[in-house]
């Protein structure tokens, strides 16, 4: 699925966007999104991606959020 929000250079900042594999990248977009994504970026992957498994990509290993959008995320999804 091809989507406005996965080519923004904001949030894809060291990748062609067109190589996004929204089922592939899951773990790089949700990290992504979570991290920088606005408002409208995060409705979509909640849209997108079912909740289980948003809260198993934040609590994987070396997962690539902020100790602060992780806090954030992680009360938001309890």
């Amino acid at each position: 699925m091809r989507n406005k929000f996965l080519t923004r250079k904001a949030l894809f900042w060291d990748v062609n966007p067109k190589n996004i594999d929204t089922k592939k990248n899951a773990r790089y977009v949700i990290e992504r999104i979570l991290d920088f994504g606005n408002d409208k970026e995060v409705k979509w992957l909640y849209n997108f991606y079912n909740k289980a498994l948003i809260k198993k990509v934040m609590h994987l290993p070396r997962v690539q959020l902020s100790d602060k959008s992780k806090a954030l995320w992680s009360l938001l999804t309890k």
